[in-house]
């Protein structure tokens, strides 16, 4: 008896997240030695791919759930955004940043209406749902608004963008986790990972900022 697509997608989804999170954390405790760092990253970018694909195949084909379609929205989002802003950096937002906007900007767009339509933004789950759209709304208007910056600011902001996006890759990742696995305290105990993800956030931008200053990055 073989295993179903659908088993088989599940499974490939839960070990690429399981991976991806633990490289995660390793990465995000360790010193950020630049050779390691992006060789660890490039893994990290390849088991997010792989788990942002089987999540969205398992919504389209299989079964389709609002907050996971939502969530799996704004991680792919962060992970390209947040891995091609280190080719750009000082140049600014180029044309796949603009590509990647405005299909994120479509998609979200069509999954509101589809949310809305199915009454999925009430109940038990509507504080997540709504938070989470929420983030990629902000997400989506900042990176369109960058588009203004003066040239200068994006050699000073890039970082922090790369900061922020890939940082909530994991934890988002680990936000949907909690939501699959916790039944206690929900829905704010899925909402803790991404409160969480916002404190480590600003401890390592100001940490970077830090090191910029005193010269010991470039």
């Amino acid at each position: 008896m073989g295993i179903s697509p659908h088993l088989l997608n599940i499974l490939v989804h839960i070990l690429a997240g399981i991976a991806a999170i633990v490289l995660g954390l390793v990465l995000l405790a360790r010193p950020k030695d630049a050779i390691h760092h992006r060789r660890r990253g490039r893994v990290f970018v390849l088991l997010t791919c792989v788990v942002c694909l089987t999540a969205a195949i398992g919504n389209a084909v299989f079964r389709f759930l609002p907050l996971f379609a939502v969530l799996t929205v704004l991680v792919s989002y962060q992970l390209l955004s947040g891995w091609h802003v280190i080719y750009t950096r000082a140049a600014g937002p180029d044309a796949l940043d603009a590509g990647l906007l405005l299909g994120a900007a479509v998609i979200t767009a069509l999954l509101v209406r589809r949310l809305f339509a199915d009454d999925a933004l009430v109940g038990a789950s509507a504080p997540v749902l709504y938070s989470t759209l929420g983030a990629v709304a902000c997400l989506l208007a900042y990176d369109a608004a960058r588009w203004l910056f003066p040239r200068r600011w994006h050699a000073v902001l890039w970082r922090c963008e790369h900061i922020y996006k890939i940082l909530g890759c994991l934890f988002g990742m680990l936000s949907a986790a909690v939501g699959n696995t916790v039944r206690v305290g929900q829905p704010w105990s899925q909402l803790a990972p991404s409160a969480l993800g916002m404190v480590v956030v600003v401890c390592c931008i100001v940490r970077t900022h830090r090191r910029t200053r005193h010269g010991q990055i470039s």
